[in-house]
């Protein structure tokens, strides 16, 4: 599935490019998470339970694709925008292809009639008490696979 596919018009054209560009990078890490699993990496010991394994890496980097738009459509009091939570980590990475895809087609339309406005101001704080307007955390839903695509491209490089 291609987001644009559907994608209705926007009042603002910032978040519309925000859309886009999550879905396209949702995807590559999704690319390079796959390219490390093939090559057997293992992920650097830590105590965070979202790097025990390329498993939950991929669960947390996909359930963060849906708390992002749950969190916005929350913040700026639209409906929820019916995004299944993310499978477990057991059935990740085989659901993997068909949940981006419906994280795609759910991400498409909410806040597509959003003024500009809305988006710049008030400030909200975050589930892990940061506080973003929405077009900060847009911005975060973008960065978030583009970091988590760096890194494993890092360590698949020093694992070589």
């Amino acid at each position: 599935m291609n987001v644009k596919d559907g994608l209705p018009d926007y009042l603002y054209a910032g978040a519309r490019a925000m859309v886009i560009l999550h879905d396209h990078h949702l995807r590559s890490c999704f690319e390079m998470w796959k390219r490390a699993k093939r090559a057997g990496l293992a992920l650097p010991a830590t105590a965070d339970p979202d790097y025990a394994s390329l498993e939950t890496l991929l669960l947390h980097i996909c359930a963060c694709a849906r708390g992002y738009m749950v969190w916005m459509c929350d913040v700026l009091q639209l409906p929820d925008p019916g995004i299944e939570p993310a499978p477990g980590k057991d059935t990740m990475a085989a659901e993997a292809n068909d949940y981006i895809d419906h994280l795609a087609m759910r991400w498409q339309s909410p806040l597509a009639g959003v003024p500009e406005d809305k988006f710049g101001r008030p400030e909200y704080e975050s589930r892990w008490k940061v506080k973003y307007c929405v077009d900060a955390m847009l911005e975060h839903a973008v960065m978030h696979p583009i970091r988590h695509e760096f890194q494993l491209e890092e360590l698949l490089k020093k694992s070589l």
